[in-house]
């Protein structure tokens, strides 16, 4: 259990890549405290199951990642953290002319700026700790661009820099911020449209993943919210203590392109 006794935060974590995060960490034996904006009987049944099946300490806190005092309490209302994990996301497609300037606007805080604002509540805490470690969900779209997602790529481009930024203010305090960008990852919300793509094109199942969804990912597999996982109990080892300021791609080759 190499992570047993420190708690982690995870942003956006009642479903998909978020809580395949969590469950990976408390696999690993952290405390876990899930988020999202909802304040349902099944997301605090989610941490209860996460407690009963790992032996961990898990909660269910209710934050609006839109809100930074929101973001800001939800780091105070867990106790502080030694592990942040800014998962949190959003998503619209539009042309930069017709885009909605309340849809870039809340693109942009909770992708971003939900991130800046939980990170300068969790490093206080884990300056006085001497370790910690910042763990920001990014995207192949913080490495590369597409067209149509002027929003997301801006912001997913903005979590790699402020990553950056983290890792040399605390460099030699213990504490680590790196960036994981994923490619296409199978969630219920990937999952739910796949019928609908194979209607529109035509096509069966395994021919619009690997030709249309995975067009740009070179493996044409999609990677998995357990992957994400590892990925990110990896960053969290002692093994990645030098690890830092830097991005690690899951994306089947995508940014290799």
């Amino acid at each position: 259990m190499p992570l047993k006794g420190k708690r982690a935060v995870i942003t956006g974590s009642n479903s998909g890549i978020g809580l395949g995060v969590a469950r990976e960490l408390a696999r690993a034996g952290a405390d876990i405290v899930l988020n999202s904006f909802t304040d349902r009987a099944e997301d605090h049944a989610l941490a209860a199951d996460l407690a009963k099946e790992f032996g961990v300490s898990a909660r269910y806190i209710r934050a609006d990642m839109s809100n930074g005092g929101e973001c800001r309490a939800l780091v105070e209302q867990a106790g502080g953290c030694d592990i942040l994990v800014n998962n949190a996301g959003i998503q619209h497609v539009a042309g930069i002319e017709e885009f909605p300037v309340e849809k870039w606007d809340a693109i942009v805080a909770i992708n971003l700026s939900s991130a800046f604002h939980t990170t300068a509540a969790a490093l206080p805490g884990m300056k006085a700790k001497g370790w910690g470690r910042i763990v920001n969900v990014a995207s192949a779209h913080g490495l590369t661009a597409s067209p149509f997602k002027s929003a997301y790529v801006a912001a997913k481009h903005g979590v790699v820099g402020l990553t950056k930024v983290t890792a040399l203010e605390v460099a030699g305090q213990g504490i680590t911020a790196n960036a994981i960008c994923p490619g296409y990852v199978l969630t219920p919300l990937v999952e739910a449209q796949i019928p609908d793509q194979m209607k529109k094109h035509n096509m069966d199942r395994e021919t619009v993943i690997k030709n249309v969804m995975l067009e740009r990912q070179p493996s044409r597999q999609f990677a998995t919210v357990e992957q994400i996982g590892g990925t990110a109990v990896y960053l969290c080892s002692d093994a990645a203590a030098q690890v830092t300021g830097t991005t690690i791609s899951v994306d089947g080759g995508w940014t290799a392109l």
